[in-house]
């Protein structure tokens, strides 16, 4: 090993630095991608640890809920022991973790292994925005974040699947062993490569914010995750879950701004572009992860798609995100255009596909999902690399590791928040569509009368009964996807005024006279 570090060190600088930043990336991505490539792999799990269905659930909240709350520890953290050692503890730990999910045996060692996941794997994506920021100049921040921005956001849409692959042909396992040979390479190359960050050991930590902060997470997690099986707000422990959480974030609020060495840093919040990039990190949040929820459903459950053939039909939305980020890395590099205006434009792409989703049907095209997909993953692609330069264009850089771990756990909150949503206005409004369809289903209707339909849906048959019970489900089911898009288009449309109040980056330095 200490032979393999000499030789990358001995490398041309130029190469240094394009390793070391695929090692960074590398580590983000895998810390990511678990957030959904577990997904597919839930029921092959399930039957593997004989588990129920809401406790195997707590393989995917675990993880979510540990990367949550220790996420904002990453700043603090970086200052006492330093971002390199950090992120050399972090990928050692999240890998020999990913090793102990995969060879688990019992439901219980695989969710305390997630937990240790998630506990490791926080720091990696803030520490990954932070270093690559640092590694470029100002006016090449643009291109920094498309760099970030490509596994960031292509990691969720990749989860599925590659999760579903691996699931097929290999075993529930390998989702969390294809998490090793990667963990190694990102290791050695930040071992060889990246540099030590200066310590800042004189900051106390704040043990009652991180417990305040630490309720309000994991009573919202619980409380969006058990919300729709528990009828909301019928249940004592909803509403006890909501209490909690709202209490701990204001107290949590209070104690920021009032303590002395608070466990977040006030001064984020007073950076007007960080604090709007914060609100649209969160929508990007639940825009982005929400529909990557609903379609793999979407497509094998109501479409009949076979996993890995679902997986196929979203790769378009993940290669025109990857496309857009180059696209924008470029014309802000030039500066051709307002990044807000990219913003703006990237918003409308997204209400315009959503308007398109709404119009799909239960024959819908491979080719239209397909190129639907792609113009929307563009729009992701043109919101994601400016606004990511926009909110920390005006902050300090001794703030960034801090804001990004923030600004990671705005995602992750907004990520939870919009799955949970368009899940549970899936299942009612499935069934008020079906009540509204079965309205029409009398001996009235002309439609049952017709010689052709009468002979499939004989209403006066249990075979006929039936069939039409599978295809009023069908359309039912349609229908509460389409309203779902349009919560989504919504949300899209409503945050599109918010981006003309963000501040354009200020201008480079011109060079001096002796430059």
């Amino acid at each position: 090993m200490n032979t393999l570090v000499r030789k990358l060190q001995a490398l041309p600088e130029g190469i240094q630095h394009a390793l070391l930043i695929t090692a960074v990336m590398m580590a983000a991505i895998i810390q990511i991608i678990d957030t959904t490539i577990a997904n597919v792999a839930l029921p092959h799990m399930q039957g593997s640890m004989s588990a129920s269905q809401d406790k195997i659930s707590w393989v995917l909240t675990s993880y979510i809920m540990a990367t949550a709350i220790a996420m904002p520890l990453t700043g603090w953290l970086a200052g006492r022991i330093g971002r390199k050692r950090l992120l050399v503890i972090s990928v050692s730990g999240f890998t020999l973790a990913s090793m102990a999910c995969g060879a688990a045996f019992s439901l219980q060692e695989i969710i305390v292994f997630r937990i240790l996941q998630g506990v490791f794997g926080a720091s990696l994506v803030p520490i990954s925005q932070a270093l690559l920021l640092d590694a470029f100049p100002v006016e090449k921040h643009g291109r920094a974040m498309s760099i970030w921005g490509v596994g960031v956001m292509l990691a969720p849409i990749l989860g599925p699947t590659v999760g579903g692959w691996l699931t097929e042909y290999y075993s529930w396992r390998w989702v969390f062993y294809i998490n090793v040979p990667f963990g190694i390479l990102s290791l050695l190359g930040v071992i060889a490569l990246a540099r030590e960050s200066p310590l800042d050991r004189e900051r106390p930590f704040d043990l009652f914010g991180f417990f305040l902060l630490s309720v309000a997470i994991v009573s919202l997690q619980l409380l969006l995750d058990r919300g729709h099986s528990k009828y909301w707000f019928d249940s004592a422990e909803i509403v006890v879950e909501f209490i909690l959480a709202l209490l701990a974030l204001y107290l949590f609020v209070v104690h920021m701004f009032t303590h002395r060495h608070p466990y977040v840093n006030p001064q984020l919040f007073r950076d007007l572009n960080f604090a709007l990039g914060l609100v649209f990190m969160f929508l990007l949040g639940v825009i982005m992860l929400a529909t990557m929820a609903l379609f793999p459903p979407y497509l094998q459950t109501l479409l009949g798609y076979p996993v890995f053939e679902a997986g196929l039909v979203l790769a378009p939305r993940g290669g025109g995100t990857m496309l857009a980020m180059l696209v924008c890395s470029w014309i802000m590099e030039r500066g051709l255009v307002s990044p807000r205006l990219l913003i703006v434009a990237g918003l409308m792409m997204i209400v315009i596909s959503m308007a398109q989703m709404t119009q799909f049907t239960v024959d819908v095209t491979q080719s239209m999902i397909a190129w639907t997909g792609f113009f929307q993953g563009f729009g992701l692609g043109l919101i994601f690399v400016p606004l990511s330069t926009l909110a920390f264009a005006t902050l300090a850089p001794s703030l960034r590791t801090e804001a990004t771990a923030i600004y990671g756990l705005v995602r992750t909150i907004g990520s939870s928040l919009g799955i949970s949503i368009v899940m549970a206005q899936l299942a009612s409004h499935l069934q008020r569509e079906h009540a509204l369809l079965t309205e029409h289903i009398t001996v009235f209707n002309p439609l049952l009368q017709n010689a052709a339909t009468a002979q499939i849906w004989d209403i006066h048959s249990v075979r006929g009964l039936a069939l039409l019970e599978g295809e009023v489900n069908r359309q039912a089911l349609q229908l509460a996807y389409a309203d779902d898009f349009q919560l989504i288009l919504l949300m899209a449309l409503v945050a599109i005024p918010a981006a003309l109040l963000l501040r354009n980056p200020p201008p480079p330095p011109a060079p001096g006279p002796g430059h």
